[in-house]
């Protein structure tokens, strides 16, 4: 694959690409070809649960079996980089590394057993890549934007301008060390108490309380200027749970709006339930039947600090960004930051 140098100033016809986020849940990849220096189409794609975050929290150490799980995953993304003949990548590790003592050390073990070497991201540009990912999904009506993404070690929410004319731009960035798999491990992963799912509300809401007034955003809520969009397993999840579908489909969730009343049903139905209940269900599975509860509980603090009303469902995000800033820096001569060969 080609890693660097000059480039054509039109990204190359029928490129294909690729882009690894590794978070503290999941390794997810997509591959994709060019379709234009703002298109593409996935020909590829692999997600694995491997819960690298796993302990993180309470010792700040990545523990060796999540590690041996996450290699493992990267293993097959390199492999499958390998057969689609992908000409530049680019992989990010997100939450789980950046937190933990041992990280720069598994970063290196990756890079020695795959192939593959994964930049450990800030939270900004987590949210820049988030946002990049999502562009199709943002409303040109309302001139402002609170985007969001739960995910397995923590959680951002991004507060976006749209002005008339420009691109949109991030104004303000939050990111709360709080996400599903923290939360499981603090208030526990099977039927929650009603006193443990307030706790988690709370403690969600306590720490969005600054970073609202700084930007006056419950203002621009009540004023009707804001458009609300979530990105990550929680909210694709209750998507997949309010349009009853038995499998899910990404082509019915990614774009879906979706009431908050019927979030609320949704969520109170989830916390109602035991991990059994949620096991069963095949929108959730035993894989994520311990974390989901914690997500809504997150899902829950934004929707009552900010009534917009609505929600936007995504299921893009970071690695469309990634794919979308490849395609992009095609049309430059140099490229910054391009992945090295997967050997």
């Amino acid at each position: 694959m080609e890693t660097g140098g000059r480039q054509p100033q039109r990204p190359f016809p029928g490129a294909v690409y690729g882009a690894v986020d590794l978070g503290t849940h999941n390794c997810r990849m997509l591959i994709a070809r060019a379709e234009d220096d703002r298109r593409f189409r996935v020909i590829g794609s692999f997600s694995r649960a491997v819960r690298l975050g796993e302990g993180v929290a309470s010792n700040g150490r990545l523990a060796e079996p999540a590690i041996e799980r996450a290699v493992g995953a990267l293993k097959v993304c390199a492999r499958r980089m390998r057969t689609a003949g992908v000409r530049r990548w680019r992989g990010i590790a997100t939450e789980a590394c950046r937190r933990a003592d041992n990280g720069p050390a598994f970063l290196e073990r990756v890079e020695a057993e795959t192939g593959i070497a994964l930049e450990p991201v800030t939270p900004a540009e987590e949210a820049r890549l988030t946002l990049a990912g999502c562009l199709q999904h943002l409303d040109p009506r309302y001139p402002r934007v609170l985007l969001f993404d739960i995910g397995g070690g923590s959680t951002e929410v991004t507060w976006i301008e749209q002005p008339p004319g420009w691109p949109p731009r991030v104004t303000g960035l939050m990111s709360l060390p709080h996400g599903v798999v923290t939360f499981t491990e603090r208030f526990g992963g099977d039927r929650i108490g009603a006193d443990r799912y307030a706790e988690m509300t709370q403690t969600i809401d306590a720490a969005l309380a600054g970073f609202d007034a700084e930007h006056a955003i419950a203002r621009d809520v009540a004023d009707g200027k804001v458009q609300m969009l979530g990105t990550s397993g929680t909210v694709t999840t209750l998507a997949a749970l309010y349009l009853g579908l038995r499998r899910y489909d990404r082509r019915q969730i990614d774009g879906l709006d979706i009431g908050f009343d019927d979030i609320a049903t949704v969520s109170a139905g989830l916390a109602a339930s035991d991990w059994s209940g949620r096991a069963a269900n095949p929108c959730i599975g035993p894989v994520r039947a311990d974390l989901v509860v914690a997500g809504c509980a997150i899902l829950d603090a934004i929707c009552r600090r900010w009534p917009v009303g609505r929600l936007r469902i995504a299921d893009r995000g970071i690695r469309e960004g990634l794919l979308l800033a490849m395609i992009a820096a095609e049309r430059v001569t140099t490229i910054v930051g391009a992945g090295a060969p997967v050997s």
